[in-house]
């Protein structure tokens, strides 16, 4: 049995509409590459901080892998399996030069101090010092790391071109920590014009998530007119259907629980997913949408801001309910695509500032959006498949040019 096996595209759909040759579907249904290993430290009293790590390269067919650390104590080899794949479609579909990686250390950080962590993430970086010096895998910030942990990346490796999201201090990219949101607000707009013919303007918007991405996410809808009527977290939520002051919160959970803010009425997170809006935005961890929860969503809109917050069950069910889900290797791609904007700023010295890294994204965006569009009114098929068919056709396209098919 293939113990790398990957199973994020459905072929069998796909033909229906594209020519892939079975060579390529054997590459893309295994991974190229996976490192394994355990990481200890011993502290000053003698303890023992230790952890399983992964380091998966996905497909590098249309370059080096790319995908971010993750620092969790539920990373497993096969997240990190299902995190680099989605990165290889993500790219691909925008158009980019880099595969699919991805890396994960299983650990809870906030379990230990801040410098046991930055010890860590040096012991991290040694273990894998041949794939980042060798330019094959590029990480970046995910789930439970930071700009500050990039900076030690760099600071092990003394190459910028080694790692993105750095602070901007070190060689990072102004407007890198804000991407992501800014690309999901973005195809949240462009997603509401196609699929609900209304401007941004007054669009009631519920967010699951307020993290880096969901904070952002919330951030630049409300500056384009958008009302936020529900935010949550990990701790639970806020709901207030004459909209939630976003800047408000955003600079109470700086220095405290969003929940103590009063400016709303409290909802837990499940309520969240089911209220009556126009946009839900699942912003916060993967499979938030299952077949238990799915039929009582009633968003007229989902736009995937997490990685994966949908299982096909769920998925499956949305859509027989005719409710439109934009795919998460769209709505959250503005990270990649910064990453792509610093690590070519890393290569060539030059110098970018942060609306050239909104126009990137907005460019790269549009291009994808509209090809998924395209391919939806052609084939009369729903966006994720759409999202699939454009980055299945342009991997294909990568493999005969590099006479990998």
């Amino acid at each position: 049995m293939n113990t790398r096996r990957l199973t994020g595209l459905d072929f069998d759909t796909l033909r229906a509409y594209t020519d892939i040759p079975p060579s390529a579907e054997r590459l893309l249904s295994k991974t190229e590459k996976e490192i394994s290993f355990d990481l200890n430290l011993v502290r000053d009293d003698g303890s023992l901080i230790e952890a399983d790590c992964h380091l998966v390269y996905a497909n590098t067919v249309r370059g080096p892998a790319k995908g971010g650390i993750r620092f969790s104590p539920a990373v497993t080899l096969e997240e990190t399996r299902d995190l680099a794949e989605r990165m290889v479609y993500k790219t691909a579909l925008a158009g980019i030069p880099f595969g699919g990686g991805k890396s994960g250390i299983a650990m809870d950080p906030k379990s230990i101090t801040r410098f046991e962590k930055m010890a860590v993430m040096k012991e991290f970086v040694h273990m894998i010092d041949l794939e980042l010096k060798s330019g094959a895998y590029i990480p970046a910030p995910d789930l439970g790391t930071t700009p500050y942990d990039m900076a030690v990346v760099y600071g092990e490796t003394h190459m910028p071109e080694s790692v993105t999201g750095k602070p901007p201090s070190v060689g990072g990219l102004p407007g890198r920590r804000e991407a992501t949101g800014w690309g999901v607000c973005h195809t949240t707009c462009r997603a509401a014009q196609e699929y609900l013919g209304t401007s941004p303007e007054g669009l009631r918007v519920a967010i699951q998530g307020f993290g880096n991405v969901g904070s952002y996410t919330a951030l630049f809808l409300a500056q384009r007119g958008a009302k936020v009527v529900a935010l949550s977290d990990v701790s639970g939520g806020l709901v207030d259907d004459k909209g939630l002051d976003v800047p408000a919160l955003v600079a109470h959970t700086q220095i405290g629980n969003m929940l103590d803010e009063c400016t709303g009425d409290h909802i837990t997170n499940d309520e969240l997913l089911a209220l009556d809006v126009d946009v839900l935005i699942p912003a916060a961890i993967e499979n938030v949408l299952h077949k238990g929860n799915a039929a009582a969503v009633q968003a007229r809109l989902l736009v995937e801001a997490a990685n994966g917050p949908t299982t096909p069950e769920a998925d499956a069910i949305l859509r027989q309910r005719d409710l439109t889900v934009v795919p998460d290797i769209l709505a959250n791609s503005g990270g990649v695509v910064a990453s792509y904007v610093e690590w070519r700023q890393a290569k060539s010295g030059s110098l970018t500032d942060a609306s050239e890294t909104y126009e990137v994204i907005r460019s790269r965006i549009d291009l994808a959006f509209d090809q998924m569009v395209a391919h939806v009114k052609n084939h009369a098929i729903p966006p994720r498949t759409a999202c699939q068919l454009v980055a299945a056709e342009e991997l294909v396209r990568s493999m005969h040019d590099r006479v990998w098919i």
